[in-house]
């Protein structure tokens, strides 16, 4: 039996008497004592702390390192400033995800990569795969085995590479496809905390002794002292907070700031807290909304609502992975908009936002149907809580009191509209259901806002 990792927060977690699983081969907690409910309140109302040191970090720089990240990502890397991130996906040749990431420039001469933690091996193979390419580089197809980059050399198309294996860097030769690329895994040195909530602004502020926090945007960056310690800090997150940050710091510190955060107020919060917050805030899960589906089918990238912030056609992008099948699913897609379904083949099916309004819990993998007709099937679906609110705009506020709501993400076919309703095979009962814009706003700070279901009363 292969033992379990543990990130540098480890002993903290068992301290707060956390309850742990087995993510990905790591040993994670998944609540604490006051539960998931808690945790995700917390967070909506205050500051919730995640460890998220299982996620894998590589490093990417030297001279050939645009060029290179072009070329793997669906993004435009050259659009991003240093202290600068962006949402991307690391593409197939047929237009999957091969996994979503998130790409940060905290400095000039170098990004980061930050990838799924269930990922992070195949996604390090797949990455080296292009730098051990001849100076052909095939652009947006498999390599021809008789014209490609391997021809005349038996079928392989690696090249000489310089590997320092203590800290799994690989520059790749002058004669690779993309030359004078240093791509290092330093998932294992550096530790990644995630701080979310309204709340999460002023405790970071509580401890910060040199330097500033990055500017009040999404996506900025910036680099500070916080308890002794320098730290790599973004406003970015995975809870649809609008208040968010994600620290970088030595694997060796994180627990003494770990304790400082929670001192400061910060609740610690666990992946299932993680994921209620993620799926309020509708944004996908490689394996559930991205990758394969639960028919054994790659989801297009574009079926995901996210796909208009991680897939550029700009022209200094140029040629990248999947380039070709992205822009027959963009086009489909622009069709579906416009309720013309004659390029269903490219996008069959799309993420969707879905109300739960009849008495139930959809849970993933079960189907959807419109009219007793099979439309597709929910990926992620369970009871997420909200505080109730009284008020609008200026006058907003949160009450004392809470509720549970189910809530699910589904993949339906792409004629499937918003404002249409369904029903979701709940265990054999058919549950009513209508697709939504989205179950939250985030663009009202400090707080996110449950949006609840209400329908039109007929007059």
């Amino acid at each position: 039996m292969t033992e379990l990792r543990r990130t540098p927060l480890y002993a903290n977690h068992v301290a707060l008497h956390a309850r742990m699983v087995d993510f990905a081969g790591w040993d994670m907690p998944v609540s604490y004592p006051a539960g998931v409910i808690a945790e995700h309140l917390a967070t909506r109302r205050g500051a919730g702390l995640f460890d998220v040191s299982h996620m894998g970090r590589f490093t990417v720089r030297g001279a050939g390192s645009l060029a290179f990240l072009q070329h793997v990502l669906t993004n435009n890397a050259e659009a991003l400033a240093a202290g600068q991130a962006q949402y991307t996906v690391i593409p197939n040749h047929s237009g999957g995800a091969i996994d979503d990431a998130y790409l940060y420039r905290f400095v000039s001469d170098e990004y980061m990569l930050v990838v799924n933690a269930v990922n992070r091996q195949k996604d390090w193979e797949h990455l080296l795969t292009f730098l051990t390419l001849g100076p052909e580089p095939f652009r947006d197809a498999p390599p021809d085995p008789e014209t490609g980059p391997a021809a005349g050399r038996g079928g392989d198309a690696r090249l000489p590479l310089t590997e320092v294996v203590a800290c799994r860097e690989i520059r790749s030769s002058s004669d690779a496809a993309f030359p004078d690329v240093v791509l290092a895994d330093r998932s294992d040195e550096l530790a990644m905390l995630s701080l979310q909530g309204p709340s999460s602004q002023a405790i970071l502020e509580g401890l910060l002794e040199d330097g500033e926090l990055p500017e009040p945007r999404r996506n900025a960056l910036g680099v500070a002292t916080l308890a002794g310690t320098r730290a790599s800090i973004a406003r970015t997150g995975y809870t649809g907070e609008p208040l968010c940050f994600e620290l970088f710091l030595d694997a060796g510190a994180a627990p003494a700031v770990w304790d400082r955060l929670v001192a400061a107020g910060a609740t610690p919060a666990g992946l299932g807290a993680r994921d209620t917050l993620r799926l309020e805030a509708g944004l996908p899960l490689y394996g559930h909304e991205a990758g394969i589906d639960l028919e054994g089918n790659e989801i297009p990238i574009m079926a995901s609502p996210l796909a208009s912030f991680a897939v550029s056609f700009s022209p200094p992008k140029g040629p990248f992975v999947g380039r070709t099948a992205l822009e027959r699913q963009h086009a489909a897609y622009r069709k579906i908009l416009a309720a013309d379904y004659s390029s269903r083949a490219d996008l069959p099916r799309l993420v969707r936002t879905v109300a739960v309004i009849g008495r139930g819990v959809a849970r993933a993998e079960a189907p959807v149907l419109k009219d007793d007709r099979l439309v597709g099937r929910v990926t992620s679906g369970t009871m997420v809580p909200y505080w109730k609110s009284v008020g609008e705009g200026l006058d907003f506020r949160l009450t004392d009191e809470s509720e549970l709501r189910p809530i699910c993400l589904a993949l339906l076919d792409c004629d499937i509209v918003g404002g249409e309703h369904i029903t979701v095979d709940v265990r054999g009962k058919q549950v009513e259901a209508v697709v939504v814009p989205y179950h939250l706003r985030g663009n009202a700070p400090p707080f996110a806002r449950p949006i609840i279901y209400a329908p039109r009363l007929e007059l």
